[in-house]
């Protein structure tokens, strides 16, 4: 036997084994690799069950997470696009094939116990969910770091929470912490009262503009509420038409109209100490400059000016 055969017959033994391995090892001793190469080959041999959810309801009926699926959209069977209408339990979890004799094959399992790969569970969602609104999920900060569609979403229930308005932002904030301490400062949107979402201003599954946002850009974000904002005005405030965000904290802040400092100090980052125009007063109160709304009392228009003389943005 020449060497390139005794390679090949190597090669065969070592593969053999492996799979003989797979397939005489309980599958939840399957390491992940194991398990998805056993799913594959489960669902090369497409050994679906003839009852559908019948079978699998034999021994998962008394689960009430597993029934509240029948509460939902995936479990409505007289929509064709749900997967109770098609292949029902097997459509998101794959073939029965000898699951239930004996349970020795595996099944697909979602969310924090799964021993498979956040891409591999997300790519059974995205067999049905591949339309615009998941068209970026791939460059997507969630995608990236491997956020699971069953992290956010939950299928066996009568309303998804991370859908849900009255829900959506306690799904954000379980991770997004830091917005969260935000969204309780004195001075922020009515986030706390869901009188708006998250959703309402960003794309979870990702977006082709910065920070997920559902608009172009941050500006075209903050003027779908703030239309007044948008101008065009005669006289402009550069961070004004660059970047609301300069100036204001969208999450929430401890200052007034969320901005991110205090006038004066807020307004000294762009405007140099050349007099009474920047001139910090230690003591608030006593004078003009200090007291009030500090350099806002001589310029109030300080998003964009139309009158003739309002250069300065003071009218």
């Amino acid at each position: 036997m020449n060497a390139y055969k005794q390679l090949l017959f190597a090669l065969s033994l070592v593969i053999y084994g492996c799979a003989f391995n797979a397939a005489s090892t309980p599958w939840e001793q399957l390491d992940s690799e194991q398990l998805e190469t056993t799913l594959i080959e489960k669902f090369a041999e497409g050994n679906y069950s003839p009852k559908g959810a019948d079978s699998c309801l034999m021994c998962h009926k008394k689960n009430d997470k597993v029934m509240d699926i029948f509460k939902g959209v995936h479990g409505n069977v007289t929509n064709s696009n749900s997967p109770m209408a098609g292949l029902q339990c097997e459509a998101c979890h794959g073939p029965l094939g000898n699951h239930n004799r004996g349970g020795k094959e595996p099944m697909i399992q979602f969310g924090q116990d799964s021993k498979l790969s956040t891409q591999t569970q997300n790519t059974v969602c995205q067999g049905c969910h591949n339309d615009a609104k998941q068209m970026a999920w791939h460059n997507s900060t969630h995608n990236l770091e491997d956020i699971a569609c069953a992290d956010c979403h939950v299928v066996h229930a009568a309303t998804d929470p991370a859908l849900e308005k009255l829900t959506v932002n306690d799904t954000c904030t379980n991770c997004h912490t830091r917005e969260k301490a935000d969204m309780n400062k004195r001075s922020s949107h009515p986030m706390k009262w869901d009188q708006m979402t998250c959703i309402d201003c960003h794309s979870p599954h990702g977006a082709m503009s910065e920070s997920a946002l559902n608009k172009p850009s941050i500006n075209d974000t903050c003027y779908s509420c703030h239309a007044e904002k948008r101008g065009p005005v005669l006289w402009e405030h550069a961070p004004v038409t660059e970047n609301c965000v300069t100036c204001h904290n969208p999450h929430g802040s401890v200052n007034e109209s969320m901005l991110t400092h205090r006038a004066p100090q807020l307004c000294q980052q762009c405007h140099a100490d050349d007099g009474h125009a920047s001139r910090v007063v230690q003591q608030p109160g006593v004078d003009a400059f200090g007291g009030g709304k500090s350099c806002l009392n001589c310029h109030s228009q300080i998003h964009g000016s139309n009158h003739p003389a309002g250069s300065t943005l003071q009218r």
